[in-house]
């Protein structure tokens, strides 16, 4: 014996499907609410007026920062407009994936004529390079490089 389907039967299945498509919508909103980082900055006024000051202070310096990596080893150098490697006081940088802070690593650099290289083992894919810098007169120097890690890239 085979059931009607009623107007109350339908009225059920449709409350019972966009009950699913709104727990789900809910859970995803939750998940992303809970996995944002947060403000950056208390004030973003004084944040963006202190941003101007060290981006004018770093153009000034006229350096660009630029990496190769051959599968086994990341290298980093720093050059002045003149294409002349400068004085540093301190040099850093992270490589880490732009999609999450999981995979961050700082790596020990050794320094050559200005030439930075670290051993260092990425898996395939699209990696940030976070280059940190401070001129001999204290200015910093930072920049972000994107790169890709896979077949060998120069």
């Amino acid at each position: 014996m085979v059931k009607e389907l009623t107007g109350r039967h339908v009225l059920i299945i449709t409350l019972a499907a966009f009950g699913v498509i709104i727990a789900v919508n809910v859970v995803m909103a939750v998940l992303a609410v809970g996995s944002f980082p947060g403000l950056e900055v208390k004030n973003s006024y004084v944040a963006s007026q202190q941003f101007d000051r060290e981006r004018q202070a770093q153009q000034d310096l006229g350096w660009t920062a630029r990496a190769s990596y051959d599968g086994a080893e990341l290298v980093v150098e720093i050059v002045d407009g003149q294409g002349r490697h400068p004085i540093l006081r301190d040099f850093s940088a992270t490589v880490g994936r732009p999609t999450h802070k999981r995979a961050d690593v700082t790596p020990d650099f050794s320094v050559a004529g200005g030439v930075y290289r670290a051993a260092l083992d990425l898996e395939p894919g699209s990696w940030n390079i976070h280059v940190q810098a401070v001129a001999e007169d204290g200015t910093p120097f930072r920049q972000r490089l994107d790169h890709y890690a896979g077949a060998r890239v120069n």
